[in-house]
């Protein structure tokens, strides 16, 4: 038996938030809430986690990682990043099927899941490719990528860009029920862009990439699926256009889920400026009005949740020549602490940030978690929303450390991450 005492629980699900404890037995919420703890006896076999001013929440959980494995095992792999993941407060995660060869076969689906047992403990949930290789041609076998364990589908990293094949997709991802993750990205209109078109753009000499790339994807998509209904979301938004369609398409009840990411809430084009590599991300770098669109769809719901983009490089993909990197960056161990910098600055609500990662993702993915309920999985994590740290090579679990804010204080940590009722990890007390 687990018991964790007199934490703030912060429980979207249920509304609550409050002092209290939450009692965990055989791996489910038994009790929580005020004195729930209070008869049971002082027992060696009892583990007590004092949380006295920290926060109680659902485990949070990711829908947009790249673990790297099978074929990137340099930059990332399976075990790795799982375990930036439970350092980050994360009890489970989602991978992006743009390995080498691609997750676009049961196979290889099997493979990530076992690689995942012998991890940490941190669950994962895979997506299949849409298409066979990602190469946005012919439709994957939907129904044999679910039967393996995949969650959803998505070409992340590339789009679908064909109407034609798109429609299919929507109709044989609602057969499956698969989530489908559009990565919203008109080719056409990016080749070679190495960053977001606008003043900033042509002041670093880059290729711009226009904000209308992404528009016409999302409303395209939002068109298709009026008639067909699938779980249909829109991967790491950032344009005050495709936020437009998003809510419109909800407001008619068209099915549409919509993530962004914490560098889109905080960084702008300008970071970009002195060619700083570990600030080009696909898609690019916005606009500050689209940094103050996403925040405020972020806090009305628009936008239904945050999700990391984990996307691991090492130096000989970063320490090249600006149009020569590669597009990404690490997230699972910044999330939580950029997010809480959100909360203290009054833009979101405690509330709505654990909504943004569990709740939602949670329903989003329609896989355990995402509540503290009795009878619900106990999978937990405990935040410190004070503690400060100094972001640093040393200092992550991940493999890589492409990140802009190496180097910065961050507030804000995961001081226990719970899955299924045991401790995967536990950060060491100040």
């Amino acid at each position: 038996m687990l018991v964790i005492e007199e934490g703030r629980i912060i429980d979207p699900a249920s509304g609550r938030d409050e002092v209290g404890d939450v009692v965990i037995e055989q791996g489910r919420i038994l009790r929580v809430g005020r004195g729930a703890s209070a008869n049971l006896p002082f027992h060696p076999e009892i583990r007590r986690i004092s949380a006295r001013g920290l926060w109680v929440v659902p485990g949070l959980i990711d829908l947009h990682v790249h673990l790297r494995e099978p074929g990137g095992e340099s930059k990332e792999d399976i075990v790795s990043g799982l375990q930036a993941a439970a350092a980050g407060g994360f009890t489970a995660v989602c991978s992006m099927p743009n390995t080498n060869p691609p997750n676009d076969c049961p196979a290889i689906t099997r493979y990530q899941l076992a690689r995942a047992q012998a991890a940490c403990g941190v669950r994962l949930y895979p997506f299949g490719a849409i298409t066979v290789g990602r190469r946005g041609e012919k439709l994957t076998g939907m129904w044999e990528l679910r039967e393996a364990g995949a969650i959803g589908v998505s070409d992340d990293g590339n789009c679908v860009t064909s109407p034609v094949l798109m429609r299919r997709a929507l109709e044989q991802a609602k057969e499956a029920d698969l989530l489908l993750s559009q990565h919203c990205e008109e080719s056409s209109l990016t080749h070679d862009a190495d960053m977001h078109e606008g003043p900033i753009s042509a002041l670093l000499g880059l290729r711009g990439w226009p904000p209308e790339a992404e528009e016409i994807i999302v409303a395209r998509d939002i068109i298709l699926n009026e008639r067909i209904g699938a779980r249909y979301h829109v991967a790491h938004i950032s344009t005050r256009g495709a936020l437009r369609w998003v809510r419109e398409a909800k407001a008619r009840g068209i099915p549409v889920s919509a993530e962004v990411t914490p560098h889109h809430l905080f960084l702008s084009d300008r970071a970009v400026i002195g060619y700083r590599t570990f600030c080009k991300v696909n898609p690019p770098l916005r606009s500050n009005e689209d940094i103050a669109a996403l925040r405020e769809a972020l806090s009305d719901g628009t936008i239904d949740c945050v999700a990391t983009d984990h996307a691991p490089h090492g130096p000989a993909e970063k320490k090249v020549p600006f149009s020569e990197a590669a597009p990404g960056m690490i997230g699972l161990e910044t999330a939580l602490p950029l997010m809480l910098k959100l909360v203290r600055h009054g833009i979101i609500s405690p509330s709505r940030m654990v909504e943004a990662m569990s709740t939602a993702p949670a329903r989003i993915a329609k896989i355990e978690g995402g509540t503290l309920s009795p009878g619900a999985v106990a999978d937990i994590t405990i935040i410190d929303p004070d503690f400060k740290w100094v972001l640093t090579p040393s200092s992550l679990h991940s493999k890589q450390c492409n990140t802009p804010w190496l180097g910065e204080e961050m507030q804000g940590v995961a001081t226990h991450t719970i899955v299924n009722g045991r401790i995967i990890f536990e950060r060491k007390p100040r």
